[in-house]
């Protein structure tokens, strides 16, 4: 006890200093932390401020939008429903759908589950996702509707050169650009709406957050308890204001804030926002309840997602040279660390375990100034001694 106590001491010193040091660095109100080890929750502690204006402190059981972090539990469903043979990772995605999903460049190389997953799909994050599909407040347009929009051809959405990659889907790392796609997990969540003909929402809450217990998790804003919602805040910028006064709602201002209250360099609180590709990044939830899925991918026993194998399926290198959802990041110590980070407005976030010895760390900060480069130092500075 004495051991195990002392080390808890050494956590907590060691992640105050780095924790505190980076709100200070990059002025962000508030920050979660949490450490898994054993197959549960060991460590979690809250810095500086939910909610700056009504003074509400950070916690573990704050809640918040993950990002994209959000992205393993739709690739969790997409796998629950390959276990039972319901989906094929390499079967043309169109054979679950109504309509047909080509990347117009290259009509005959199909576009599958498991190029969606790995973000080899040259399905492309357009300048409409960018600029119209985020709105404060729940989605207006549902899912389905904003698929269908942005990529049947003749959609109201849909720009062939914009919405899809110049390379065809598959296509090796080293020949392409970027491939990361929002829209191809949003596409995921439809995919297990047309095999379950459910509600992606309804599917996770069905068969992730209830038998986990993530009993103040959800999709949409009306499915948590938004007294207990961080609030997101962005550094206000030129690019910022210059943007705010062509269209005041386009930077998602927190309600009854007014342009005249921004200035350059101080922060703006956003409204809780949303957009209708959920499935890509908008699972909300707290340090604490997100450990009770984190632990689920460590092995440990008691209720499992997926099957071991499946999981070690997923973090395999064997599809087109990635792995499935996850990303490896090998620590300044050579440790491997499997995880998925996350960034939208006013958000950064980061979820990840060691492989070996199955410690994991969640991070969520309620500011958006730090990079992945930035959030790469915090992560070896969790790791470091646990």
């Amino acid at each position: 006890m004495k051991s195990t106590q002392c080390t808890a001491n050494q956590w907590s010193s060691s992640i105050d200093t780095l924790i505190e040091v980076k709100l200070k660095e990059f002025s962000i109100p508030g920050a979660a932390v949490g450490i898994v080890q054993d197959g549960r929750l060991v460590w979690a502690k809250g810095y500086g401020w939910a909610d700056v204006k009504r003074k509400i402190p950070m916690t573990p059981k704050t809640i918040m939008n993950i990002a994209s972090i959000s992205k393993t539990f739709t690739a969790t469903t997409v796998m629950q429903l390959w276990e039972r043979g319901l989906v094929d990772l390499d079967a043309d995605i169109s054979r679950y759908l109504h309509y047909e999903v080509v990347n117009p460049k290259h009509p005959s190389v199909a576009i599958t589950a498991r190029r969606l997953l790995n973000h080899r799909s040259s399905i492309r994050d357009g300048q409409f996702y960018w600029d119209e599909n985020f709105t404060c407040g729940d989605p207006a347009v549902a899912l389905d509707d904003w698929l269908e929009r942005y990529l049947k051809p003749g959609g109201a959405y849909y720009k062939a050169n914009d919405n899809f990659h110049d390379w065809a889907p598959g296509m090796l790392e080293q020949y392409q650009p970027d491939g990361y796609s929002n829209v191809a997990y949003a596409l995921l969540g439809h995919l297990v709406e047309r095999v379950t003909g459910m509600l992606y929402a309804d599917y996770c809450a069905e068969h992730i957050f209830a038998p986990l217990g993530m009993k103040n998790t959800g999709w949409y804003l009306r499915d948590v308890d938004t007294d207990r919602h961080a609030v997101p805040y962005g550094k206000v910028t030129k690019e910022m204001l210059d943007k705010a006064r062509q269209s005041f709602s386009s930077i998602l201002p927190a309600p009854g804030l007014t342009i005249d209250e921004l200035t350059p360099g101080t922060l703006m609180p956003h409204c809780l926002y949303s957009f209708a590709t959920y499935p890509d990044g908008l699972v909300r939830t707290s340090v604490e309840e997100l450990a009770l899925f984190l632990v689920r991918y460590l092995k440990s026993g008691g209720k499992q997602l997926l099957k071991e194998s499946t999981i070690d399926h997923m973090l395999s290198e064997i599809h087109d040279g990635r792995p499935l959802c996850w990303h490896k990041l090998i620590l300044e110590n050579g440790d491997v660390v499997w995880g998925h980070g996350g960034s939208d407005p006013g958000v950064r976030t980061y979820m990840g375990f060691r492989e070996g010895d199955g410690t994991g760390t969640i991070i969520f900060f309620n500011g958006d100034e730090m990079d992945a480069g930035d959030r790469e130092v915090i992560i070896n500075g969790l790791f470091q001694g646990l």
